[in-house]
């Protein structure tokens, strides 16, 4: 039977490699993906900038050998009938008609079309972007491609170094759990060597622990040594208050550590592996499952959501669709919602109405944003005012070091110490995407252990 230190040991160790695994598993696919998709993107404005000065071209065959010369991109030029008319890196009498090439065939529905296709001459991925056009008054198909082997060879030798990371992490983790191990055995022998000379009545005896107690061991030791001892009540008493005290640090710990790993793709996994797994399962609970994987699942696509929201605002590819609204009735019903979320919390509204011109959702995102990083961080009344033109959030709580203040509204920056903003980081930058395609920015004032202010300029915005 393993001993108590030896099943810490392990539990730590697993719970340590199942984490490496899953944030490896999704790092790996996060940046693959992100890495296709920014290339794909690099590719659309390439095609973009070539139609331009399309029609200025005359020797399409010296053209394309330019580009691959200038860029390092394949690029094909297809009639309307899929016949390839200029090739960068074949010879093009020697190519098979291209009508029925899938990039093609969307590239008639959408403006840009996109695969990621095998070579089988070349034995190496490719990256195939197209979009239809006109040259000299006929429709003619402009088609970037890149290699990406280079590109997938740069990002294994990253994820290379990031394996390399999670070894150090994993080793450093070992060392400390092996030190804590060694810190308990040190304390089990304190207490075993404590009650042996309390059983031969050296009621004098004193226990020198330094790190942790033995719960099973000093309960089971006590038991035998209730009948010698000479002040009974006295010992119970002291013995049930420190037990108290360590049931109450492991319950802090083990809450501690399920908020810390517990989350939404681990619960989508474990039902989703039941259900699959029981074939035979009774139907309410397969709905109940299935609701659990829904509200999870949820709960992932609002986080995407707004991580999607922030990559369109940063690359300006959101519209914005200003109205005329009063900022006083705004933040009223906002301080309402988020006074009933936040129970027993007031936010106080100073604003006369003031009518602005402006996307009225985006600015109430704002408002709610820096509105509930007031709550989250305080625990006095949180205040919105208009000043000198600016709407100002205040909030008397932990507040900011100095240090930090550049970095909170950087895109996925925590503080570790606040960790302010805690679904991945974006919430600021969100703010501050958002304040920029108002003409307007984040400015922020902290003391830290005194409260914070977060304000913007809506002078641009306001109705005169």
């Amino acid at each position: 039977m393993l001993k108590i230190h030896q099943i810490f040991i392990l539990k730590f160790v697993g719970l340590l490699v199942a984490t490496l695994l899953i944030s490896s598993l999704i790092s790996y696919i996060s940046l693959k993906s992100t890495i296709i998709d920014n290339n794909k993107i690099h590719l659309q404005h390439a095609i973009s900038l070539i139609e331009l000065n399309l029609n200025e071209i005359d020797d399409l065959d010296s053209y394309v050998q330019e580009v691959v010369k200038s860029t390092g991109l394949r690029m094909t030029v297809i009639n309307d009938e899929g016949v390839v008319i200029a090739e960068s890196n074949f010879n093009k009498n020697d190519m098979d008609n291209h009508a029925n090439r899938y990039e093609i065939m969307k590239s008639n529905k959408e403006t840009f079309a996109h695969i990621v296709r095998y070579s089988n001459t070349l034995k190496v991925d490719f990256l195939y972007v197209a979009k239809k056009t006109l040259y000299k008054g006929k429709k003619v198909y402009l088609r970037l491609s890149m290699d990406l082997g280079q590109i997938m060879s740069e990002f294994y030798a990253l994820w290379s170094k990031l394996i390399t990371a999670f070894v150090v992490i994993f080793l450093i983790a070992f060392y400390i759990s092996k030190k804590m191990s060694e810190r308990i055995v040190y304390d089990i022998h304190q207490i075993t060597k404590y009650l042996d000379e309390i059983s031969n009545k050296n009621y004098k005896a004193v226990i020198k622990t330094k790190y942790f107690y033995e719960f099973l061991q000093i309960s089971l030791m006590l038991k035998n040594l209730v009948k010698k001892l000479s002040n009974r009540e006295k010992q119970k008493q002291k013995y049930t208050a420190k037990l108290r005290l360590m049931n109450k640090q492991r319950n802090d710990i083990l809450s501690a550590i399920s908020h810390e790993f517990k989350n939404p793709i681990a619960s989508i996994v474990g039902y989703a592996q039941t259900l699959q797994e029981d074939h035979d399962i009774d139907v309410r609970i397969r709905e109940k499952f299935l609701g659990k994987i829904n509200a999870n699942g949820e709960k992932i696509s609002k986080m995407l959501d707004r991580l999607a929201l922030s990559v369109k605002l940063e690359n300006r590819d959101i519209e914005i669709n200003p109205s005329e609204f009063d900022l006083k009735v705004m933040c009223e019903e906002i301080a309402t919602n988020l006074m009933s979320k936040y129970k027993g919390r007031y936010v106080e509204v100073d604003i006369k109405p003031t009518i602005l011109n402006a996307d009225k959702t985006m600015i109430e995102l704002v408002i709610v944003n820096l509105v509930d990083n007031a709550l989250k961080y305080s625990h006095d009344d949180v205040k919105i005012t208009l000043k000198n033109g600016s709407i100002v959030v205040e909030d008397k709580g932990i507040g900011i070091q100095e240090e930090y203040l550049d970095k909170v509204t950087s895109k996925f920056y925590r503080v570790k110490k606040n960790t302010w903003d805690n679904s991945m980081g974006i919430g600021l930058a969100l703010v501050s995407y958002i304040l920029k395609a108002h003409n307007s920015s984040l400015k922020i004032d902290s003391t830290f252990g005194k409260g914070s202010s977060f304000s913007f300029s809506l002078k641009k915005m306001i109705k005169k």
